[in-house]
């Protein structure tokens, strides 16, 4: 309301500037424009001084002999007018009268008018822009109400760990008794830890809609801007208004915009982030206390907070937000299908088995598309075969058959995928192939799928080498097939150099080399991560590290060469199947390795 008074005072005020204005001009108008009355115009005309007229209506305008200037006065009824005019040598004009009178009026409403415009024009700005030049240390924190929210912890699903955390949080600010008759104090701040997608951002919302306080949104990087010392500013202004609004919770999406470690600036001078965080420190936790006002951060880079910020007092708790398992998945998968009309074959279980490692944002991109593409071959239901191809193209990205691959390339390919399919299957205790594929999809001409039947946590030694001769099955098919090397191979050799180096310098898994790591990899603030990688071991050990690396991936090598040499005709089955389907599924695959094989695709029959 205090808002409404101040735009209708404003324009009172404009009002009131119009009316004296058009009174200035209009009394200043009348003053310069005063003429003679006509009885001096009679006057002039006896005395022979009058030059010339113009009649236009009842209006004349005449100029004197003697002046330079042109006169005007108004004529009523009088008779012989014009021949007293032509009898006393007067020039006469006869032009018909102004048809807008209203043009006169506009000319002298112009200055005025444009004066009024260039006013409301600045007023605007102040109001919208340019005021914002002397509120630039106010926090852009948007106050959520309860009509504004509609998100529930019925709608999270998948982290009831975390929702059990954040509900102590909400009941405490509803009943602050409870907790506090036995000596506990509220948390000052909870942060929100997980991988992009799992939900920090989806609590936060639900929280604002189950606690009946106010909520303050507000983004990491708002806090940052071009000039020294806003960031600061609007921390302390941030604070300010959730003391007035006390109890109350600020969620902070992104911390790590502003919470990265300190004294990572180049060159080691002044940088407005620290300034920030120190503010956002003493805020948290300094000689000022803010009772009532709870912190929820979220981030998923806990790894490049300053240790300051993470300690208790300031973030009291840290909440993990995982990764869900399969319960989780099958749950969110129920949460997002709830808007939709499903089939009666449609299995979330079976679903939520087939999506290990995806995220809630994955699962709610994947159920968006299943009715997409429903609704695409105008079905009134979304069925189980719309998952599946919904599915294959969230993991393997969207189908380009419209590219053009000759027959070569095309046996190349199917050989190629043929390899990872075969050793997978035969090598023990690798995830089972679930669709080997030629049809180019997303950035890759040929893919071959595995899924795992349970979530993995935790990787063997065996498991890795494993990953990498699979890896590897694909050059090696090439080789013992086609003898020959395509550059189809790039981005699984770089996969298992990249793997086979983690394996000796970071996970210990080295004979020669015992359970040591070696190298750390060294992020800046500005440069992003792992610029550099910092060398903290010899040259021998560099040479040993290079050679390891190497004897990994060609003994994975070797082996992979070696089990496709024991199953050729297998190998053989899987291209010409794969050459004439295109695309294999798990039950299709074990169909043909577990039959009488087929001969070499490609070759006469």
């Amino acid at each position: 309301m205090n808002q409404v008074y101040k735009n209708l005072a404003l324009w009172m005020v404009i009002g009131l500037i119009v009316i004296l204005l058009f009174t200035v001009f209009q009394g200043a108008q009348q003053s310069g424009q005063e003429q003679p009355n006509f009885s001096e115009f009679l006057k002039a005309l006896d005395q022979g001084r009058v030059e010339s007229v113009v009649i236009r209506g009842n209006l004349v305008q005449y100029s004197l002999k003697d002046s330079p200037q042109t006169q005007r006065t108004y004529i009523v009824e009088y008779p012989d007018f014009v021949k007293t005019l032509k009898d006393r040598g007067v020039r006469i004009a006869v032009k018909p009268p102004d048809s807008t009178p209203w043009y006169g009026i506009f000319l002298q409403w112009v200055p005025m008018l444009l004066f009024i415009g260039v006013w409301i024009f600045f007023m605007r700005q102040m109001q919208g822009g340019g005021a914002k030049a002397l509120s630039f240390g106010k926090a852009r924190a948007r106050l959520i109400s309860e009509k504004q929210n509609k998100v529930t912890f019925q709608d999270v699903a998948g982290v009831d760990e975390a929702k059990e955390e954040l509900r102590e949080i909400i009941d405490f600010l509803k009943d602050p008794q409870k907790f506090q008759k036995l000596g506990g104090k509220i948390p000052k701040g909870v942060l929100l830890v997980g991988p992009p997608g799992t939900g920090k951002t989806l609590l936060a919302k639900a929280i604002a809609g189950e606690a009946n306080v106010p909520f303050f949104s507000i983004s990491g990087s708002d806090f940052v801007e071009m000039f020294v010392g806003v960031g600061a500013s609007r921390v302390r202004d941030l604070f300010e208004q959730g003391k007035k609004h006390a109890p109350c919770i600020i969620f902070m999406d992104e911390i790590d915009a502003v919470g990265r470690h300190r004294g990572a600036g180049l060159g080691g001078g002044h940088d407005e982030r620290e300034q920030t965080l120190n503010q956002l420190l003493v805020e948290m936790d300094g000689f000022e206390t803010n009772e009532g006002v709870i912190l929820i951060a979220a981030t998923n880079r806990p790894d490049v907070l300053d240790p300051a910020l993470l300690r208790p007092g300031r973030f009291d708790r840290q909440v993990v937000v995982p990764r869900p398992d399969v319960k989780g998945r099958e749950e969110i998968l129920r949460v997002h299908a709830r808007r939709i009309p499903l089939a009666p074959n449609v299995e979330l279980k079976v679903l939520a088995r087939g999506t290990p490692g995806f995220s809630g944002a994955d699962l709610a991109n994947l159920v968006n598309e299943a009715a997409l593409l429903a609704a695409r071959q105008n079905k009134k239901l979304v069925e189980m075969s719309d998952f599946e191809s919904a599915k294959d193209k969230v993991l393997m990205g969207v189908e380009r058959r419209s590219m053009i691959i000759s027959d070569t390339e095309k046996r190349t390919i199917a050989y190629h995928e043929a390899g990872h399919t075969l050793v997978a299957d035969v090598l023990p205790g690798t995830d089972p192939v679930h669709k080997v594929t030629i049809i180019p999809r997303g950035r890759a001409l040929g893919l071959t799928q595995q899924l795992p039947v349970d979530d993995k946590y935790n990787y063997s030694k065996e498991y890795l080498v494993n990953r990498i001769t699979i890896l590897l099955g694909g050059r090696s098919a090439e080789e013992i097939v086609l003898n020959q090397q395509t550059t189809g191979a790039g981005d699984d050799l770089e996969k298992a150099t990249e793997m086979a180096r983690k394996m000796v310098c970071e996970w210990g898994m080295s004979d020669r080399l015992g359970p040591l790591t070696f190298g750390k990899n060294e992020e800046h603030i500005f440069l992003g991560r792992e610029v550099a990688r910092a060398k903290d071991y010899s040259e021998d050990t560099a040479l040993l590290i290079d050679s390891e690396i190497k004897r990994i991936v060609m003994e994975c090598a070797s082996r992979a060469k070696q089990i496709l040499q024991e199953n050729i005709e297998k190998l053989h089955a899987l291209a010409r199947a794969l050459l004439e389907r295109e695309t294999l599924d798990g039950e299709e695959i074990a169909r043909i390795l577990r039959t009488r094989p087929f001969q070499e695709a490609g070759a006469p029959a």
